[in-house]
C-alpha cells in the first residue's frame, strides 16, 4: 500500500505507547485514524494531543476482550469514515513471574488482550476490509518473546507465540485479498507495558494482584531501548512496503537464530534416528 494518504486505520491500544506512535505516524502520512484504548487518561491526552492539528483522527474507548464493544468500535470508525483500510492490533499487558506461580486469573487476564484482542480484531474488520475491493493491511504487535522463550515471562511469550503464527498464516489466507500483513516484533521500547496491571480488571485479579510484579524480564542482549516514535515510523514504512516481520530490535538476532539452530539440529538427529530405527 504505496499511497497511504486519505486511507483510514483502527488502532487498538492507540493512545499511548507504541499504538500513538502509529497514529501520530499516519497522520503525518495523511491518513485518518480511529484510536481505540481501554485508559481514560490516555485517550484524553491523545483526544488533545491532535485538537491543534489538521489531522482527521477519532477517539473511542474500547476492551478489546469485549466483542460488542469491538463491534460498536467498528461502527464508530464506519459511521466517521466510511471505509478502514489498516488495522493495527496492538493492545497489549505483560505480566512477570515465574510460570509454575501464575494463576488461571493470570493466563485468561494477558490471553484474553493479548491473542483474543488480535482475534476479535480481525474477526470485527477483515470483511469490511475484503469487500471494500480496495486492498488493506493488518499490523499484528507481537514482541520478540514471539520468537524464543523467555524466562519469567511464560504467559506473555505465550500470547505472542501465538500472535506471530496468526499472522504467518493471515499472510497466506489473504494475499488472494490483496491485504498486506505485518507482524511486529519489537524488542525494549519506552511504553507503559510494565506497568500493565493498571488496567488489569477485578475479574481477572484486579490491580492489586499480588502475582503481579513490575515487568523487568531478562537481559539476554545488551539492551538498546527505542522510543515509539521510531517504531511509528517503522511500522507505516512496513505498510508501505508490504514488510511482513518487523524485528526492530537487532541485538536480539543471536538468541532468535540459536532457537532456529536447536530446532535444524532436532530435525537431523530424530532424521538419523528413524533411519537407524527403519521407521
Amino acid at each position: 500500500m504505496k499511497d497511504v494518504a486519505g486511507k483510514v486505520a483502527f488502532i487498538t491500544g492507540g493512545a499511548s505507547g507504541l499504538g500513538l506512535a502509529m497514529a501520530h505516524s499516519f497522520t503525518g502520512a495523511g491518513m485518518k485514524v480511529a484510536i481505540a484504548d481501554v485508559e481514560d487518561s490516555a485517550l484524553d491526552a491523545a483526544k488533545q494531543a491532535f485538537a491543534d492539528t489538521n489531522s482527521e483522527v477519532i477517539t473511542m474507548k474500547v476492551d478489546v476482550t469485549d466483542r460488542d464493544a469491538m463491534a460498536d468500535a467498528r461502527k464508530q470508525t464506519l459511521d466517521t469514515f466510511g471505509k478502514v483500510h489498516v488495522l493495527c492490533n496492538n493492545a497489549g499487558v505483560a505480566l512477570n513471574g515465574n510460570i509454575g506461580e501464575m494463576s488461571y486469573k493470570d493466563w485468561d487476564w494477558v490471553m484474553k488482550v493479548n491473542l483474543d484482542g488480535v482475534i476479535n480484531g480481525v474477526v470485527t474488520f477483515i470483511d469490511d476490509i475484503k469487500s471494500q475491493g480496495e486492498g488493506g493491511h493488518v499490523v499484528n504487535t507481537a514482541s520478540i518473546a514471539g520468537h524464543y522463550g523467555m524466562p519469567g515471562l511464560g504467559i506473555y511469550v505465550a500470547s505472542k507465540f501465538a500472535v506471530v503464527g496468526i499472522s504467518e498464516t493471515m499472510r497466506v489466507d489473504l494475499a488472494d485479498d490483496n491485504i498486506g500483513i505485518s507482524v511486529l516484533c519489537p524488542g525494549v521500547v519506552s511504553t507503559g507495558i510494565g506497568s500493565s496491571e493498571r488496567n488489569r480488571p477485578e475479574q481477572f485479579g484486579g490491580t492489586e494482584n499480588p502475582a503481579m510484579t513490575p515487568v523487568v524480564g531478562p537481559a539476554p542482549v545488551e539492551m538498546n531501548v527505542m522510543e515509539p516514535a521510531a517504531i511509528g515510523d517503522i511500522v507505516l514504512h512496513s505498510i508501505q512496503n508490504d514488510l511482513f516481520y518487523i524485528m526492530t530490535h537487532h541485538e536480539f538476532q543471536a538468541p532468535v537464530q540459536s532457537r532456529g539452530d536447536a530446532i535444524a539440529a532436532s530435525f537431523e538427529y530424530w532424521r538419523a534416528y528413524r533411519e537407524k530405527h527403519g521407521v
